[in-house]
């Protein structure tokens, strides 16, 4: 098996539910794993593994889609994957929320999101 993966992916973005969170705005931080199966390549060419730059397109075009909670976003990006990568077995996304709307908070808010597919 073998997990490509994107680290502190920092995206700005316009989601959420609460007031004024869709137009302000946030800070938005994404970890994201995908394994497969590598079967008997030698890894000599891209095509013998899965492309982080195409990976980091799928991430970073649904960020510019709206949407009101983070599960929903994790979710729609696992399966833009999943469509252009039917052979992953599996897929893990964590996101965090770097200014959530909570009144004297520090820290950040996020979601994982984890599948396992038959392949």
């Amino acid at each position: 098996m073998i997990t490509i993966e994107l680290k502190d992916v920092r995206i700005q973005a316009h989601h959420g539910l609460y007031k004024g969170e869709s137009k302000t705005g946030n800070i938005y931080h994404i970890d994201l794993c995908v394994t497969f199966k590598e079967g008997n390549t030698g890894f000599d060419k891209l095509s013998d593994t899965i492309d982080y730059v195409e990976l980091y397109e799928i991430v970073k075009q649904r960020m510019q889609e709206p949407a009101h909670l983070l599960e929903k976003l994790c979710d729609e990006m696992i399966e833009r994957i999943r469509l252009k990568y039917p052979f992953i077995t599996e897929a893990s996304i964590s996101m965090y929320k770097i200014h959530p709307p909570i009144e004297n908070f520090e820290g950040k808010v996020g979601v994982t999101l984890y599948k396992i597919f038959d392949v």
